[in-house]
């Protein structure tokens, strides 16, 4: 009963951690297509269905805790799943960020490196997934490939960052716009840096090691 419990419940973080990777994808999109419908299905739909899959997962891990009293690896299974839960929580807000700054740049001319952002979100939604992917496969090797990749995002960032200034300094006109893709790129860096916390916490659970991320990773 109590292995059900936990297959049941890594299913609906699967679920979630899906929810959140689409709204990534559609704030994106949003972007890129300047398509305001989808960004205001991210801000007005799946934000609040995020929400409710948090306070799911929650309720699921306190109940189980409670009737079962799970002990070693299934204890470290159900916490990080309270862990994963609040990380997901957390990456969907920054989707919404991401959606609102979106929502601001559509309406507006476009500016430059939208092409870069665009790798960044790739690269992040591919670590979300091989992130949750790690934890339901217990794979601490692949697990520390995900840690590993997280330099890919800090270069394509900095690469980001160089840009936006030259476009400020070339244009002093475009300084609003470019804050907003500014705005977009740290929460596109954020949601990677908690898919690596993930991976993280996958590889403790599984060798019982603690493999700390060079970052500040519960700032912001």
């Amino acid at each position: 009963m109590m292995a059900e419990r936990i297959e049941s419940l890594k299913g609906i973080i699967v679920d979630f951690a899906s929810l959140v990777e689409n709204m990534i994808d559609k704030s994106i999109k949003g972007l890129t297509e300047r398509n305001l419908k989808l960004l205001t299905s991210v801000i007005e739909e799946d934000e609040p269905n995020a929400n409710n899959h948090e306070i799911e997962i929650e309720e699921h891990c306190v109940e189980l805790i409670a009737q079962f009293e799970p002990k070693a690896k299934d204890l470290r299974i159900v916490l990080m799943i309270l862990k994963m839960n609040n990380d997901l929580e957390r990456m969907g807000d920054h989707a919404v960020n991401i959606a609102e700054s979106s929502s601001f740049l559509i309406e507006r001319p476009k500016v430059k490196t939208l092409f870069e952002v665009t790798k960044l979100s790739n690269e992040t939604k591919r670590m979300l997934s091989d992130s949750i992917n790690t934890f339901i496969n217990e794979d601490a090797s692949k697990a520390k490939k995900v840690c590993e990749r997280n330099s890919i995002v800090d270069d394509l960032r900095d690469k980001i960052l160089r840009e936006l200034i030259e476009n400020m300094i070339e244009d002093p006109a475009t300084i609003e716009r470019n804050m907003h893709l500014l705005r977009i790129t740290k929460n596109l860096e954020r949601i990677a840096d908690l898919a690596t916390n993930i991976s993280e916490d996958t590889i403790y659970m599984v060798e019982g090691r603690v493999i700390k991320h060079h970052k500040e990773n519960n700032s912001g």
